[in-house]
């Protein structure tokens, strides 16, 4: 067995594989950690990935991990690319299988205290207008032509048809919709697996989750994001479902078959890759952002049915209630962005692998209601501790491409969760914290258990130290429905 790559700290958040740590790199990679999280990579395999990522044609800087850095197919999730436009590369690796997975967050007028005796009977109802759990399906299906219109028209589809309110929009990243998006470059197999499923959680680590707002860190910045302390509030994180997968799947097999046809050979497969400018590359762009409008839409729709379950629950309306959209921010993406690099301003397309964007104020690409303010950065945690608002920095364009990590990240994989956990101890120390979880499956508990995931206030701790994010809100759960 190959000895560790040896992780040189730069200051107390960074720490670099040096290029010629590893056969083939490029240029450095970077991780951002410290030392009470390196305990759970310092033998990952996730840090011999993130040196086969600087192995990259055309990769720019360096290859970056987040502080929820854990092992996944290609890139390590957490992981953050950048590629220069005329010998770069796009690789689905660095993108993910679930494309688009993405947090939104809901705010309401209620209280604590106003939803906590009818806890259990909203968890059930969001639980019944919600579909979760592997293959969950949500109903209708969508007809050929209807599936055309989710793919290119994102959540703005839903809202056309009365499913949200247009201030929805502007609160999401793209405004929930990507251009360049194709259809016909969606398999009839993508197709088909997504057409009952708009408006569904699925299973893993997605899950909606009742949240109150337990301390406010920048006053400033939760009053432009219209959050309170001890305000309720309802996460929810789910992607492109088995469409996005099957895009994945698609792609990568003609990617990885079309390296093999002319000999190429990458330091791992699973990094399979076509140059940008390549028609595979361009296909592939297209589907992707296909796949990430149907995620927009599945986030849209489920944001309908958790109106429709408080509505039910409190006997009064949305709009009443208060319930409106803060922000829908994406991972697993990756965008054409303008950064000023080591050697100037250029124009780069930017894998975000279990990584989001965390643009600060006045970049163009922050919706122009929190322009003034910076973007909303949402960072959950697991189901048993907190999740957390943030705000993007200046200083995240100049260290991480303008990134973030997406959440806890895992300690454990969900086998050895499964294997370590049990499903009765976890619920009865979920009900002691006041916690109500509903799921469809006991799997989906002990593989999601608080204990597979890592310290969520050092992996924020780490965040804000290394200049990505600013704290704003810290939030604890009180009902969860999980797959």
């Amino acid at each position: 067995m190959a000895a560790p790559l040896r992780l040189v700290p730069r200051d107390e958040f960074t720490y670099d594989i040096e290029v010629d740590a590893a056969r083939g790199m490029r240029v450095p990679g970077r991780l951002f950690s410290s030392p009470a999280l390196l305990g759970d990579v310092a033998h990952d395999p996730a840090i011999d990935q993130l040196a086969n990522v600087a192995t990259l044609p055309g990769i720019v800087e360096r290859a970056l991990a987040m502080p929820d850095i854990h092992f996944g197919y290609g890139f390590p999730v957490g992981g953050v690319a950048a590629f220069d436009l005329n010998d770069g590369i796009v690789s689905p690796g660095g993108i993910g299988y679930d494309i688009n997975c993405g947090v939104r967050l809901l705010r309401t007028r209620l209280t604590e205290t106003e939803v906590r005796p009818k806890l259990a009977e909203l968890t059930e109802q969001l639980y019944r207008a919600v579909p979760a759990g592997v293959g969950s399906k949500a109903g209708s299906l969508l007809r050929e032509s209807e599936m055309d219109e989710v793919l290119v028209g994102g959540a703005r589809w839903l809202v056309e048809k009365g499913g949200g309110t247009p201030t929805d929009l502007t609160v999401q990243e793209e405004n929930g919709c990507l251009a360049g998006a194709d259809p016909q470059r969606v398999s009839p197999e993508a197709r088909k697996r997504g057409s009952r499923q708009l408006g569904t959680l699925g299973s893993g680590n997605h899950f909606l989750e009742v949240q109150k707002v337990d301390q406010l860190f920048d006053p400033a910045s939760a009053e432009a994001f219209g959050l309170e302390e001890r305000q309720v509030v309802v996460m929810l994180h789910t992607g492109s479902r088995g469409l996005g997968h099957q895009v994945a799947t698609d792609y990568i097999r003609k990617m990885d078959l079309d390296l093999l046809q002319r000999g190429v050979k990458l330091v791992d497969r699973q990094l399979c890759c076509a140059p940008i400018s390549s028609d595979g590359a361009q296909e592939y762009l297209a589907a992707m952002a296909a796949a990430a409008n149907f995620a927009w839409a599945n986030r849209q729709a489920i944001t309908a049915g958790v109106r429709r379950a408080f509505e039910g629950t409190f006997g009064r309306s949305a709009d009443d209630l208060g319930i409106e959209v803060v922000y829908d921010i994406a991972h697993n993406m990756a965008k054409f962005e303008s950064h000023v690099t080591e050697s100037g301003p250029r124009r780069l397309l930017v894998h975000r692998k279990g990584a989001t964007r965390a643009f600060p104020a006045g970049r163009d690409e922050v919706s122009e209601v929190y322009r003034s303010s910076g973007q909303p950065v949402l960072i959950p945690g697991d189901m048993g501790t907190a999740s957390y608002v943030l705000v993007g920095l200046p200083t995240s364009m100049i260290r991480s491409f303008g990134s973030s990590c997406h959440g806890a990240g895992r300690r454990l994989s969900r086998s050895a969760a499964a294997r370590t956990f049990r499903f009765d101890d976890v619920t009865r120390s979920l009900r002691g914290r006041g916690i109500v979880v509903r799921s469809s499956s006991r799997e989906g508990v002990t593989e999601e258990a608080p204990g597979a995931y890592k310290d969520i206030e050092e992996v924020v701790r780490v965040a804000e130290g290394a200049g990505l994010t600013r704290r704003v809100a810290r939030l604890t759960p009180m009902g969860v429905v999980k797959g």
